[in-house]
């Protein structure tokens, strides 16, 4: 992981684009950098690019399903899992492999 503190961001307190981490702050708390280390595991699992392809056409679905960008974004299946998962500090030494997909809202 690569950490860049101190990005100007939009409404959001970091982002994964591995193998980088961009945070706003420039003290960012241990829940993101947990939060944005789930991420980067599910960029590496999906070897990166599916990861993004995968994560905007879950959105596109969600946004359509709930007509909400907010809604859309936190239903995500990656997010959910990161979420859900980002205070737990010990999460990644034990996740199975692919765990996002217990995450996925197919109804």
């Amino acid at each position: 992981m690569i950490l860049i503190k101190g990005i100007k961001l939009p409404k959001i307190l970091g982002i994964a684009l591995w193998p980088f981490v961009l945070v706003k702050t420039k003290t960012p708390g241990k829940t993101i950098l947990n939060h944005e280390r789930i991420h980067l595991r599910q960029q590496i699992e999906m070897l990166v690019l599916p990861f993004y392809v995968w994560y905007l056409l879950e959105w596109l679905i969600l946004l359509i399903k709930h007509r909400n960008i907010d809604r859309a974004y936190r239903n995500i299946s990656f997010e959910k899992e990161a979420y859900r998962n980002e205070n737990n500090f010990h999460y990644l030494k034990n996740r199975p492999f692919w765990s996002f997909i217990k995450y996925l809202n197919i109804k």
